[in-house]
């Protein structure tokens, strides 16, 4: 489709020619979310899984933009009104490999990947911080702009608190298929809920950041199953329990979910060995139209190819 933004600004500078590339992880959810103080916190679980959106200048006006790229092209808008042209106009290029609706933090991605590829273009400096403010201003977000683990307020990132590395913990991510609309989810009143629930989230939240500055997986593990099944009068997930009595099984630090999205994983030790056969384990227990994938937890953060 063609996004005409001639009335939306009008050129007075250039800052570059060419393209730039950006790309940011996906996730298997959350670690935890919940309320913290009163506010809607989260902690990604960035996976080794990525969009990644490629901005390409034209001497034509306006702007290219995939009719499926709604988000990056939102992302697309914002920008340019905030920077100015670098050239009269441009295509955008999605490659995305992550399904929508169901927890790989998909639109997050592709709102990331725009905005940095387009501040490349421009020549401005863009950081974690500035960048989530931005997508928060067009949705609810998710904490994977930020190297290593991050505890956001993901609706208008009021709260921002960096909790370190990410420790290489392998996931196993279980894809039921499906989709929640997000945008629907996030308008839905679920304060009473939340309330009841205020006491055991700051609990879980304590425990999940003493487990990173203890390396206590384990710890990790809990506070990230508590999150799971917390989550449960909230958004209920048909395949939880099963995932999780079956990674019970196999020995699993724990359950990690999507909190608005269908996605489970079951997290693991970093020294287990056995990964190739716990899979082959779940495979032969799980109906055929789960699919499975073997990750690891990474930290986040954005990849600039200017």
């Amino acid at each position: 489709m063609m996004l005409n933004l001639s009335s939306v600004f009008t050129a007075q500078e250039t800052f570059g020619t060419g393209s730039a590339c950006a790309r940011v992880p996906g996730t298997c959810g959350e670690l935890v979310q919940g309320t913290l103080d009163g506010l809607p916190c989260l902690v990604s679980c960035p996976i080794r899984f990525y969009n990644s959106v490629t901005l390409t200048l034209r001497e034509q006006p306006g702007w290219l933009v995939p009719a499926q790229a709604v988000k990056a092209a939102e992302a697309l808008v914002l920008g340019l009104k905030r920077w100015g042209a670098p050239a009269p106009g441009g295509l955008l290029t999605l490659k995305s490999n992550l399904p929508a609706g169901r927890g790989y933090a998909s639109s997050t991605a592709d709102i990331g990947a725009t905005l940095f590829a387009l501040a490349a273009l421009c020549g401005r400096e863009l950081d974690s911080y500035e960048a989530i403010r931005l997508s928060t201003s067009i949705e609810p977000s998710d904490s994977s702009f930020f190297e290593g683990l991050c505890l956001l307020e993901y609706r208008q990132a009021s709260l921002i608190k960096q909790l370190g590395p990410a420790p290489a913990l392998p996931i196993l991510v279980f894809d039921p298929g499906g989709c929640v609309d997000t945008i629907i989810f996030n308008r839905e009143n679920h304060h009473q809920a939340l309330q009841k629930l205020a006491p055991q989230h700051r609990s879980m939240f304590d425990i999940f950041e003493k487990s990173l500055i203890n390396q206590d997986w384990s710890a990790l593990g809990e506070a990230a199953t508590l999150s799971a099944r917390l989550h449960q009068a909230i958004l209920f997930n048909p395949l939880l329990d099963k995932i999780q009595n079956l990674g019970a099984d196999l020995h699993a630090l724990g359950v990690c979910r999507a909190h608005s999205g269908t996605l489970l994983g079951l997290i693991f030790d970093p020294n287990r060995q056995d990964m190739a056969d716990s899979l082959a384990y779940l495979t032969r227990r799980l109906p055929e139209n789960i699919g499975i994938r073997m990750q690891s937890l990474i930290g986040g953060g954005v990849d600039v190819q200017p």
